[in-house]
């Protein structure tokens, strides 16, 4: 597993805090995606990201960040599709006073503050052709101009850009630029979906149910077989953040209804119902659940597995102990739901 210490999932709109950020999650694709952003960190050359909306580029690049040479240098973001053109050109190279309608004092832009550091540009695509030939001058000479003003001024600055589209496409068609693409990508890493690495939406849907409650001074019991198996059987197209948002708004109904135990709905549309899982899986455990909430300084990686374990369990039962049955209702490979029971010692309970 690979897991840094952070409050909050979300990197600060700006520039970030001087720490790595947090990063969960066990499957061959996630931990593949960290071990090639580790080995891109030591090398100063530009980097792009790939990946859909919400698969975690930004903590990537965080990652590249907090790994390279320049860990104490500023790591400072930018989303280009945020801006116009005008404001985005205005925003990366500073302005001068005066340079516009507005215009009354000298800006820093996002290079400037960005020295000594790394320079996320997320969304990389929505930049225009004019705002990417001066990126591309950038990268190629360090060098760039304050809007309204003739001085040139060099960046130290290691440029990370993030797409969550076919940027070779989009070159292709004349709508990015191909030089720009060529240095961009000395390095490409993928940013892999939550939907190919299902293993770790247990502890990820765990983890952020688990912090709501802590703020919220409430108990997580974990979640039910039919939660765990309605999680584990969406497509999560909204991908990390959604998570998030349908754990959390799962506890915030579940203690707001007065509930007690284990979370056994799953509200992944605020404005419907909540999800259940085919009646295969909606049985409850055998046994009373009275565990503890744990205290506030915890043993995390202990208290997942221990969550994995009973939830593994719970789909046993429910399922009869029909191991092909299970690893289909959760959405696992048979290798993995054996590997599940031999990493738990996990055995059918005798009656009597």
């Amino acid at each position: 597993m690979a897991f840094f210490t952070r409050n909050n999932w979300y990197i600060s709109p700006v520039e970030a805090p001087r720490q790595p950020p947090e990063l969960i999650g066990q499957s061959p694709a996630f931990l593949d995606a960290l071990t090639h952003a580790s080995a891109a960190a030591a090398l100063d050359r530009p980097l792009l990201i790939c990946g859909e909306r919400g698969s975690g580029k930004e903590l990537i690049a965080a990652r590249v960040h907090f790994l390279s040479p320049r860990w104490e240098g500023p790591f400072v973001k930018l989303n280009c599709a945020a801006l116009a053109e005008d404001l985005l050109d205005s925003e990366l190279f500073g302005h001068e006073a005066g340079a516009f309608t507005g215009a009354t004092r000298r800006h820093a832009g996002r290079f400037e503050r960005a020295g000594g550091g790394t320079l996320f540009l997320d969304e990389i695509a929505s930049a225009g052709l004019r705002t990417q030939e001066k990126l591309l001058r950038v990268i190629e000479y360090g060098e760039y101009e304050r809007v309204g003003g003739g001085e040139t001024r060099y960046a130290d600055v290691r440029i990370v850009a993030a797409a969550n589209i076919d940027l070779p496409r989009l070159a292709e068609e004349g709508k990015f630029r191909a030089d720009l693409l060529d240095r961009l990508a000395f390095d490409v890493i993928k940013a892999p979906p939550l939907r190919a690495r299902r293993e770790d939406i247990p502890m990820l849907a765990a983890h952020f149910a688990s912090k709501l409650a802590h703020e919220a001074n409430a108990r997580f019991e974990g979640f039910a077989p039919e939660a765990l198996a309605a999680l584990l059987g969406h497509d999560w197209p909204g991908n990390v953040r959604e998570l998030r948002n349908a754990a959390e708004r799962s506890l915030y109904r579940w203690i707001a209804g007065g509930r007690e135990g284990p979370i056994e709905d799953i509200v992944l549309d605020p404005f419907s119902g909540a999800h259940r899982a085919p009646a295969s899986l909606s049985a409850r455990p055998a046994e009373p659940r009275n565990e503890a909430p744990p205290a506030a300084s915890y043993d995390f990686r202990r208290e997942l597995d221990a969550l994995e374990k009973r939830w593994t369990e719970a789909a046993l039962i429910a399922t009869a102990w029909n191991q092909r049955e299970t690893a289909k209702a959760l959405k696992l490979t048979y290798d993995q739901m054996r590997g599940l029971i031999r990493k738990h010692g996990l055995r059918p309970r005798r009656a009597g």
